[in-house]
């Protein structure tokens, strides 16, 4: 493509296309009206013992107070953001009022996803518990399965809306609105992963250490301070903080998709996005049905197969959307603009716009299935990689941590192989188009979200499992047959969230590359319009020395952020240590079951401290790429964010599926594998899990929303750090000062985070007492 190029032209919508979104709009609206049925029949199903609810109430009251500060802690994040987007530029004042409106709108649904599905988790554990004990393995799966299919509704129904208004409203305009919109989402979903994270590991951690290894006593016993705080962490961290991460996932991806798709498609690019997610919402209804446990087939299998299926189904109703929907020339595409991006692409393009669309799709639907294969290798009882770290435990938990760690390291290469050839298989798509390809790789994220309804259940599952057996043993009134159908559905649920994980990585990667694409294209138009030479900025692209300097910071970022995460679970999980010791050591009976422990003590303590923790890696992701984009200019920030998006990968699926390792190699031996619970074996293995724990549930998945987040906030200022580069010595004076005030705003945070004290003192732990398991 050679010559003078014609202005992008932003498509408005008319006719059939405009019906389209009204359909996609009522389809939204037809998945929120499921997840509200199987909210119902979730909770039709019995409740159990009077035990069974009155612990399960103790998680209810626990989670919605720390959810309620949560939500008060981050209002005032989100008020700031609101005005800071609306000194941002825009076409007119209109657009910026409204793309801050729809980041509070953003923000508001991603919280309200996570609010009702954690709601509903913290009701449906005791209702799976009573099932387990009454009506046998295939009900009690099926209520947990249905817990999730109501998330997974809640999920994909909030971001098909959500986007699907803004389209209808806007129209031309969708775009620039939707970045508020993602942002809202992604910034909420940050604050929720890193807090709940926190909150979940530090109770897991504490309990773990003083129940399981000081003093010799089960996982959910009644009897550690602990484990009320450790379920409402299952609740707050896998079901609120994780359905807020794929919630956020979704809406960005689409808001990737549209910016991207207007430009490469015109007025098609700004429908046939929202297409390909709501026959995913019709094929995860399908899914959700297609799911029915059976007597003698085991729950992963289930599930599996449901997902499987369901994705095949999609795959075929996407490749027959796109040849109906889309035409097969180029030349039939109305209100296309060629983007500056396409100034560096050798020809016009040609192929078929319908043949790139399927092709992309189906990219984004195998990755789905592959990571999820890929992850349950490495993370599941039954391959080799976890049976080699259970096998470690014979000599201690020091060989249980190497093991562990050489599993995350490995199977991180192995996994970025796969997302870097889907990624590059959608690039080609896009005959010689940078802003075809960079669509096509966005096309490839919204295949992946035809099964993120089936994701989020799967997710889901696993912290309602996990909790149903948590109330079964702390009530005390289930049977050895219904404590084992709990144990195995655990087993099985645990298996699902890793390799949720995988794909939630997936996603992350998929959606920061399209917006990647999207801060390139709107920085080099702004360029285009100041009169800078962008050719020759993108003909030295890769060898300016600012690019490398902004790799490494932003490979330093995702390392600075994952350490401060880990750091915090281990401050939070010291004062929880210390808690249990002095209860157990100070109240008298505990050990012999007349004594009470105080366990609002712990979820005070742990509530308080994941909510002060998350402040600094919140304010970590929204600084740096200010500080570097201002401080160090446009093409510096563009190295900052493939580093971060390099690194970020790698770094979540090593902390990822090292810490899934841990945690099955645990459950290996519990099982009754190399000593069995009570053995040093266990012992080690109990040690390498909390090690594992802020692993794959703080750190590793709180990577996802950072590197989006950052991807976001680097292209909401892209217009903004060029206007400032290019002009007089007043706009560099104006540049480095905002540039000086973020760096100092980062300094400052993890100053004040490394001036907290630990409640850990020289105390040594007590002496196990009373019985032994």
């Amino acid at each position: 493509m050679t010559g003078t190029l014609p202005a992008v032209v932003a498509p408005e919508l008319e006719g059939g296309n405009l019906v389209l979104v009204v359909v996609v709009a009522l389809i939204a609206l037809g998945a929120l009206g499921m997840a509200a049925m199987f909210r119902s029949q979730v909770l039709a199903a019995g409740e159990g013992t009077d035990n069974m609810k009155t612990i399960a109430q103790a998680v209810q009251e626990g989670a919605d107070a720390y959810l309620q500060r949560q939500f008060r802690t981050l209002a005032i994040f989100a008020g700031i953001a609101f005005f800071a987007l609306l000194a941002l530029p825009a076409d007119d004042m209109a657009i910026r009022i409204f793309r801050s409106v729809f980041f509070i709108v953003g923000a508001g649904f991603s919280a309200a996803v996570g609010y009702l599905g954690m709601s509903l988790a913290v009701r449906a554990n005791l209702r799976v518990a009573a099932a387990a004990e009454t009506e046998g393995r295939e009900r009690a799966m099926n209520i947990g399965l249905r817990t999730g299919a109501t998330v997974g509704m809640l999920t994909v129904g909030l971001g098909l809306l959500g986007a699907s208004i803004v389209v209808l409203l806007f129209q031309d305009e969708a775009p620039t609105v939707l970045e508020g919109f993602g942002f809202g989402a992604a910034l909420l979903a940050m604050f929720m992963r890193v807090g709940g994270g926190i909150f979940t590991k530090a109770a897991d951690v504490g309990a773990d250490l003083v129940g399981k290894v000081e003093q010799n006593i089960p996982e959910d016993d009644p009897r550690n301070a602990a484990t009320i705080a450790d379920n409402v962490g299952d609740n707050v961290g896998d079901c609120a903080g994780m359905a807020a991460d794929l919630f956020e996932s979704y809406a960005v991806t689409l808001v990737a998709a549209l910016i991207l798709g207007s430009q490469a498609f015109g007025d098609k690019g700004l429908v046939y996005p929202l297409l390909i997610p709501a026959i995913g919402a019709l094929t995860a209804v399908l899914g959700v049905y297609i799911t029915t446990p059976k007597a003698g087939v085991s729950g992963l299998t289930t599930i599996n197969r449901g997902f499987y299926l369901s994705a095949a189904i999609g795959a075929v109703a996407s490749v027959v959307l796109s040849f109906v929907y889309l035409p097969t020339d180029f030349a039939d595409l109305t209100g296309v603009g060629a983007s500056v991006l396409d100034q560096i692409s050798a020809e016009t393009p040609d192929g078929n716009p319908a043949l790139i669309a399927s092709v992309a799709v189906v990219i984004g639907i195998i990755l789905a299935a592959a990571i999820l294969a890929l992850t349950g290798y490495f993370t599941g009882t039954e391959f080799r990689p976890v049976k080699d770290v259970g096998k470690t435990s014979l000599t201690g938990p020091a060989t249980v941590i190497l093991s562990g760690l050489s599993v995350g390291f490995e199977s991180a290469v192995y996994t970025t192989i796969v997302l870097g050839a889907a990624v590059f298989g959608a690039f080609l798509l896009g005959t010689g188009s940078l802003t075809i390809s960079l669509f096509a790789v966005a096309l490839a994220g919204c295949g992946l979200l035809t099964t993120v309804g089936s994701i989020v259940a799967m997710d889901t599952f696993g912290p309602v499992s996990d909790n149903a057996q948590g109330v079964a043993e702390m009530s005390g009134d289930v049977s050895e047959n219904g404590a084992q159908i709990l144990t195995d559905l655990d087993a099985v649920g645990n298996t699902t969230k890793a390799i949720t994980k995988g794909i939630a990585i997936a996603t992350a990667v998929l959606a920061a590359t399209a917006l990647f694409g999207s801060y390139a294209s709107t920085g080099l138009d702004q360029l285009q319009e100041s009169n800078a030479d962008s050719s020759e900025l993108l003909s030295l692209f890769v060898f300016d020395p600012s690019v490398l300097v902004g790799i490494l910071l932003g490979s330093a970022v995702v390392f600075l952020f994952s350490g401060l995460a880990i750091n915090a679970v281990a401050r939070a999980a010291g004062a929880v240590v210390m808690e249990v010791r002095r209860q157990f050591r100070e109240i008298p009976g505990i050990m012999e079951g007349t004594g009470r422990p105080e366990y609002g003590k712990v979820v005070d303590i742990v509530t308080r401290d994941s909510l002060r923790e998350l402040v600094t890696p919140g304010v970590l992701a929204v600084m740096a790429p200010i500080a570097v984009g201002f401080g160090l200019g446009f093409s510096a920030l563009a190295g900052f964010l493939a580093g971060a998006i390099g690194t970020g990968t790698l770094m979540a699926v090593f902390l990822a599926n090292a810490g899934g390792a841990w945690d099955n190699a645990k459950k290996l031996v519990e099982d009754g594998h190399h000593g069995g619970k009570g053995s040093e074996a266990h012992a080690a293995t109990v040690i390498g899990d909390t090690v594992g724990d802020p692993f794959k549930d703080t750190a590793g998945p709180a990577i996802n929303p950072l590197i989006k987040v950052m991807n976001l906030v680097s292209l909401l200022i892209a217009s903004a750090v060029v206007s400032l580069s290019v002009g007089d010595d007043e706009n560099d004076v104006l540049r480095i000062v905002i540039a000086l005030v973020a760096a100092a705003i980062i300094v400052g945070v993890v100053y004040m985070s490394k001036q907290r004290e630990s409640s850990i003192t020289d105390e040594a732990p007590a002496a196990p007492v009373g019985p032994t398991v």
